[in-house]
């Protein structure tokens, strides 16, 4: 692609520890292709590169943080090829977290949290200056909407954190998934000057803004 003004990433979920390769077939791989494809269809036509890597393994893997390392090396790759275009990164549970981490590289001007995975003690300091997404489901029984909002209240010292509350959404994002895409697409486009999509998360994304969390 030539002339490209921007990057999104969107990063898969994994395990908390596993050492596995990843493989084209693991469900949380497969969860983010329409996803992905929601967010390329909404920027067609704006020389957007839309990457949706696959983690070299499966876990996160304590200290080592394994898709940070991951996320990192393809940030640098980016702006090798594009140079300091902007880049949106977008992840699910340890996606989301290993999205979050990686948002102090110097491309990352935006970061989005699906369904995230960010335990106590989760660093915001690498967030400062990004503009940041966290949505997460109230039915999510695998990783903690508690945890979420405690994670957004830090950031919110640091920067602007739009938080989105998903009645009824579970961890797969599966249930209610056209609105789980659509919040992916509005903060995307905002995040990258775009036009966003009408619709109910394009709303919520923008007067969530304005309030401290929004229920959609």
């Amino acid at each position: 692609m030539t002339s490209v003004r921007g990057v999104v990433i969107v990063a898969h979920g994994g395990q908390s520890v596993s050492t596995e390769p990843t493989a084209s077939y693991q469900l949380a791989v497969l969860r983010m292709i329409p996803l992905a494809a929601a967010i390329r269809h909404a920027v067609r036509g704006h020389k957007i590169a839309v990457r949706r890597p696959r983690f070299e393994v499966r876990g996160w893997n304590d200290a080592q943080a394994s898709p940070v390392r991951h996320l990192t090396r393809l940030l640098d790759e980016v702006r090798g090829q594009f140079g300091p275009v902007p880049v949106v990164l977008v992840g699910h549970s340890m996606g989301a977290r290993a999205a979050l981490r990686a948002a102090g590289h110097p491309s990352v001007t935006a970061a989005a949290g699906l369904a995230p995975w960010l335990p106590p003690g989760e660093p915001v300091g690498q967030l400062a200056g990004r503009a940041v997404l966290l949505a997460h489901g109230t039915a999510d029984a695998i990783t903690s909407p508690a945890a979420t909002w405690a994670y957004a209240e830090r950031a919110r010292a640091l920067t602007s954190v739009t938080e989105i509350e998903v009645r009824t959404g579970e961890h797969t994002m599966l249930w209610r998934a056209p609105l789980w895409h659509g919040l992916a697409v509005a903060f995307t486009c905002r995040s990258l000057g775009l036009p966003v999509p009408a619709g109910p998360a394009a709303t919520a994304v923008a007067s969530a803004q304005q309030t401290q969390r929004t229920l959609l």
